[in-house]
């Protein structure tokens, strides 16, 4: 499983997510939870891809 670039794509979603969540008045239950979990693990991948 080609794994390369992951921690990218994740960081991506979630500088698009944070910014456009606000922008448009969407909200969801544990929001502020995915969104923090998705940058602990974005960055994990960052760091494992070095």
């Amino acid at each position: 499983m080609k794994l390369k670039g992951v921690g990218k794509v994740l960081l991506a979603i979630w500088l698009i997510a944070a910014g456009l969540l606000p922008i448009l008045s969407i909200s969801f239950p544990h929001q502020g939870l995915i969104l923090n979990i998705l940058a602990v693990v974005a960055g994990i991948f960052l760091l494992l891809d070095k």
